[in-house]
């Protein structure tokens, strides 16, 4: 009598996905305006291991920090406050509930102060800034709104509204904001960005709603590790500056599953950037996705290993573009456009190396 043995082996195969794409594819007192200081080196036994169940993250409600949500109450410093807290904890949620508006001047949220594991900034509410340049305080920067500055590890979601109120940021005199036919006028100037992540790593931004930023909606600077998804983006499409995602000095960076409209680019990709990763956008209107601009006053700017794919531009006046200043130096490589549908567009791929 013969006998059979069944051997069975399950090999689990993890494949890190890479782009070099060749190129013929297309944030009692609040400590929050302190320095950072560096996070302690804690390692964090993993749950397997140490028989231990993850912590349930500790909730701190805006809300219980004196904020109000009338949309007219400066609630800037509840929500410094609870930061702080959130900041002491290693696993925290930061929330803004829904059924309120908050108003915040320009603030600077700062790095944790212990290794913030699981931190979750939840917006499900409205977050509004100051409305307009008349409303916003002398001593606070006009550039930036709200900045995240040295984060590890956190994410930023909900499905709440971050309402940049941009209209009469938009109709400074000094800008064409009735289109390519408006006239400018000496004056002041600066507009802020709405949320901007500087020196930061390992970020989730997800499910937010962003309109109507006076200048761009997102900015990520010197960042690394960056997963962006499910986002709504818009702005009119005669709004100027508005891009809705831009990045400079950034690697490791992925866009994904996003709706953007805006009076400039859907993305504008900076010096110092590579392994961009964009997918499944709808952009438009808007001045499309751009790599650039580069070699601003003679300087030097390197992008590499960029990909967008499985996307869709309209009623733009450009679909994907590099733009470079005369007198710069550098280079663009690698760089993929894959599977990308293009309606009403009138430039739908252009290499621009004399911009204005």
């Amino acid at each position: 009598m013969s006998f059979r043995q069944l051997l069975l082996f399950l090999f689990s195969i993890s494949s890190f996905s890479f782009f070099s794409i060749q190129s013929r594819e297309l944030h009692i007192v609040s400590q929050i305006s302190l320095p950072p200081m560096p996070a302690p080196e804690i390692a964090a036994a993993s749950p397997s291991y140490n028989g231990e169940s993850p912590k349930t993250p500790a909730v701190f409600n805006v809300l219980s920090f004196g904020a109000v949500g009338d949309g007219a109450a400066d609630d800037t410093q509840a929500f410094k406050l609870a930061w702080d807290m959130a900041c002491h904890n290693d696993s925290a949620v930061l929330l803004v509930p829904n059924g309120y508006s908050f108003m915040l001047q320009s603030t600077i949220f700062t790095g944790p102060y212990l290794p913030f594991v699981y931190g979750n900034l939840k917006i499900d509410g409205t977050i509004m800034p100051p409305d307009g340049p008349d409303s916003w305080p002398r001593n606070s920067s006009k550039r930036q709104w709200l900045v995240f500055y040295r984060i590890n590890g956190m994410s930023v979601q909900g499905g709440g509204l971050i309402d940049g109120r941009g209209e009469k940021w938009w109709n400074l005199p000094c800008k064409p904001h009735k289109g390519i036919s408006g006239t400018t006028q000496r004056g002041p100037c600066d507009s802020p960005v709405a949320i901007r992540f500087f020196m930061s790593s390992n970020l989730t931004v997800k499910g937010l709603q962003i309109r109507n930023s006076p200048q761009f909606h997102f900015r990520f600077d010197v960042c690394h590790d960056v997963h962006v998804e499910s986002l709504s983006i818009k702005a009119p499409a005669q709004s100027p500056n508005t891009d809705g995602i831009h990045v400079e000095n950034t690697d490791n960076f992925q866009i994904y599953n996003s709706v953007i409209s805006n009076g400039d680019d859907c993305v504008s990709i900076g010096a110092g950037c590579f392994n961009v990763d964009i997918k499944n956008v709808t952009c438009g209107p808007s001045h499309g996705i751009s790599i650039g601009s580069l070699g601003f006053h003679n300087s030097r700017a390197c992008v590499s290993n960029i990909s967008v794919s499985d996307s869709v531009i309209k009623k733009s006046d450009n679909g994907l573009r590099i733009k470079t200043w005369q007198g710069g130096s550098g280079s663009v490589s690698n760089v993929a456009f894959h599977n990308i549908h293009m309606d009403a567009v009138q430039n739908p791929i252009i290499i621009d190396q004399y911009l204005y």
